[in-house]
């Protein structure tokens, strides 16, 4: 191995160990700013990508954007338990607006290139996700994953304008984590991995 790739081997492994998910209520600003975040989508464009379909794409949520958001969480709410109560309308309601910067990431599922199946473009987003994360660790920021039923809900669709065929897949909160916490224990390579 060449010396000189030993710095930004132990870098990217200090990245990749040490991201961790830091919910959105944990998240403050600062936040990345659009020049960032233009920087953060460059290492997502870097995902594999089989027949360069780019089955993936991502929302950036504004103030008017995560309130629309917001009536889509207390709608669904109230179609899963109409005898929601008003505080829990309202946490549904709150959880928009948690975090500097919140993502929708959409996969493109159409079936306009049958050797390129729905498993591997969702594959693709996971691995532009990972790498849009790797990049906002690499900046200072954290960043988390969330997700709910909300997301396949028909007021969700309609509300961000997904098109036959297109599933919203996750949000993700970034901002700059209010607390530290210990890295999580992560599994051994023998638990997960044979040799055969």
């Amino acid at each position: 191995m060449d010396d000189d790739a030993l710095p930004l081997i132990e870098i990217c492994d200090e990245l990749i160990r040490t991201r961790q998910h830091i919910g959105p209520k944990h998240l403050a600003e600062p936040g990345p700013d659009d020049a960032t975040l233009d920087a953060l989508f460059c290492a997502a464009a870097a995902a594999p990508d089989h027949h360069q379909l780019r089955p993936w794409r991502f929302l950036v949520l504004g103030e008017a954007a995560r309130q629309r958001l917001s009536e889509v969480f207390v709608e669904a709410l109230r179609q899963r338990d109409p005898q929601a109560l008003p505080d829990q309308l309202e946490d549904a309601r709150v959880k928009a607006f948690r975090g500097p910067v919140l993502i929708l990431a959409i996969v493109d599922l159409r079936t306009d290139d049958p050797e390129v199946p729905a498993f591997e473009r969702v594959f693709s987003l996971g691995c532009a996700v990972q790498n849009l994360m790797l990049a906002a660790r690499a900046r200072g920021f954290g960043s988390g994953l969330s997700s709910g039923r909300a997301l396949h809900t028909a007021l969700m669709r309609e509300t961000f304008g997904l098109v036959e065929g297109e599933q919203a897949v996750c949000f993700i909160s970034l901002g700059t984590p209010r607390r530290s916490r210990p890295v999580r224990q992560r599994p051994a390579v023998a638990e997960f991995v044979q040799r055969i």
